[in-house]
């Protein structure tokens, strides 16, 4: 029988695990990568940390060569070659080599598309001036780095709060250079809910960066030696650099000429075994549409790890192996200085576009045993069925410790379990890796209170719907609490060892909103409440998480 001849454009996470998962499985099959670039494999993620200078060997971000790739699993990779066109009919390419601009055909038995995607840049004037970079690949990364140790540049402007750009901000302010983010949505970081990322908003800020929310670019201009971003408030801010970071695109031009199916975004559309419309043709990465595991809706997900995955299921699917992909819950993490930001599965925002009945609930946890030196806070939010408590999403934000408990609660996720699992999910202890009651069985036991009515919550945006006639906000903290870390105007103290003695002074005509700094506390109050006869509900996540959101509306404006 004559040997399979698989055809993979595009390389990186994956084109490359594609081609190199299936000389795993034939060991006889005609394998061609064909990579625009000159790098075929390089890691993405890696790429603002060797601006700021973290990473100091460039080639550590190379995964791998062509030579490489070449010499152990025989591949034959061809770079700096473009794919012009697919003739699906004939199994044919058009191919460009853009070193000496000769064109010729190749046959394909399979075709696997990595096309990847393109940096977006705002539809304004001036986008080419010198000193406007975006960051996509190692010849970007190159500029950026080559203009910072040249210029030395003293300010700069991130155009988007998406990854790539917060962690360009960490890495140019490590760089000494004082950093303007502007962000056209009231938030950074999109997958996060607003009040999670109004965390992130004052540890930004803490560290020296402007934050400008609800912003968007009108133009960009050259004065003086410096760049001017204009806004859309009317707004001019002058610096020495600008970066572009305002989303990507599916690169899925080829797809379309060649009248494969795409979704509304442009994005290839694949089934569970990441085949396209054409049974012969696969494709994977952050060109293609996919399921999301939760909801069942269409997604676009860039992300590394789906992609490595995706690039595995369709080399087997192409060479006759059975593989599933059974759908992408965006499981992500990102450093912010001293922060971490996590999430996985739905948000709210897509929990209420699937019209999925859910709840949610905040606690925060120490990364380890608090009398043990190191531990630092976090806060985790739940989002669940109310039916039966399966998990829906979940996000993290805080210090060290975020990354374990964020793949605890997608590993949940994945196995479609409930909250009344985390709580009795059998996680390693000891002081300096964790606590007795981790973080994520704390979160279980808030969200299983929560649905067995042994405690009613209130979340921070819904305080304004009770009226001051017939509301009392009860803040059960020590007096010195108050005083060092402030307060939610309108509410009383009573501290909670008092409860019991001062209870009976209280107005049972009365519905009480009691308070502490993340929820613990005022939990305990409402179960003391409730046994006295007392009408009361638990602000979930505390004036800690509320006085975030009220620092991120002064941001915002």
């Amino acid at each position: 029988m004559k040997p399979l001849k698989l055809v993979i454009v595009g390389a990186v996470a994956g084109g490359a695990t594609a081609a190199a998962r299936a000389r795993r499985l034939d060991e006889r099959a005609e394998i061609v990568l064909f990579e625009r670039g000159d790098y075929i494999s390089f890691a993405n993620c890696g790429l603002p940390y060797y601006v700021g200078e973290t990473i100091r060997d460039r080639d550590q971000l190379l995964v791998t060569t062509p030579q490489a790739l070449t010499k152990r699993y025989r591949i034959e990779v061809r770079t700096a070659t473009e794919v012009l066109a697919i003739d699906r009919a004939g199994k044919r390419l058009q191919v460009k080599n853009l070193k000496d601009g000769s064109s010729y055909q190749e046959h394909y038995d399979k075709l696997i598309l990595s096309p990847g995607a393109e940096p977006l840049r705002p539809a304004v004037a001036r986008t080419d001036l010198e000193g406007i970079f975006s960051l996509r690949n190692i010849p970007d990364t190159d500029r950026i780095k080559a203009f910072v140790d040249r210029e030395q540049p003293r300010s700069a402007v991130v155009v988007g709060g998406g990854y790539i750009g917060l962690e360009m901000v960490e890495n140019l302010v490590k760089r000494g250079i004082q950093v303007a983010v502007i962000e056209m949505a009231g938030q950074v970081m999109a997958p996060l809910d607003p009040e999670m990322a109004a965390l992130a908003h004052s540890h930004l800020v803490e560290n020296g960066v402007q934050l400008k929310l609800n912003t968007g670019v009108s133009g960009f201009s050259r004065t003086g030696g410096q760049i001017i971003v204009q806004t859309s408030d009317g707004n001019e801010l002058a610096c020495d650099m600008v970066l572009l970071a305002v989303g990507v695109r599916p690169e899925s031009a080829l797809a379309v000429t060649a009248g494969l199916d795409v979704g509304e975004r442009g994005g290839i559309l694949t089934d569970a075994a990441m085949r396209t419309s054409d049974p012969s043709i696969f494709a994977v990465g952050d060109a293609v549409e996919v399921k999301d595991f939760v909801s069942g809706h269409p997604v676009m997900i860039p992300l590394a790890g789906p992609a490595n995955k995706q690039g595995r299921i369709a080399a087997d699917n192409a060479l006759g192996r059975a593989s599933c992909y059974r759908g992408t819950q965006g499981t992500s993490i990102v450093k912010l200085f001293n922060l971490s930001v996590a999430t996985t599965g739905l948000n709210e925002k897509t929990v209420q576009h699937a019209e999925i009945p859910y709840l949610t609930s905040y606690t925060d946890g120490q990364s380890h045993s608090s009398y043990y030196p190191g531990s630092e806070l976090m806060m985790l939010k739940l989002l669940y069925s109310p039916a039966d408590g399966t998990l829906l999403g979940a996000q993290i934000v805080g210090g060290k410790g975020v990354d374990k408990r964020i793949d605890v609660l997608a590993t949940a996720i994945r196995g479609r379990m409930t909250v009344f699992d985390l709580e009795e999910l059998e996680l390693a202890y000891a002081p300096p890796f964790s606590s007795a009651k981790d973080p994520v069985n704390v979160a279980g036991f808030h969200a299983v209170n929560i649905l067995k009515g042994d405690v009613r919550c209130v979340h921070w945006h819904e305080l304004h719907d009770f009226t001051p006639e017939t509301t009392v906000l009860v803040d059960v903290r020590e007096a010195d609490e108050l005083e060092k870390d402030g307060e939610i105007p309108g509410a009383f103290n009573i501290p909670i060892d008092e409860l019991r003695e001062r209870i009976t002074s209280l107005d049972r005509r009365r519905t009480y909103i009691l308070i502490c700094l993340a929820g613990l506390r005022s939990y305990v109050a409402c179960r003391i409440f409730a046994a006295n006869g007392l009408d009361c509900y638990s602000l979930s996540g505390g004036y800690g998480l509320w006085k975030h959101v009220m620092k991120n509306d002064a941001v915002s404006a």
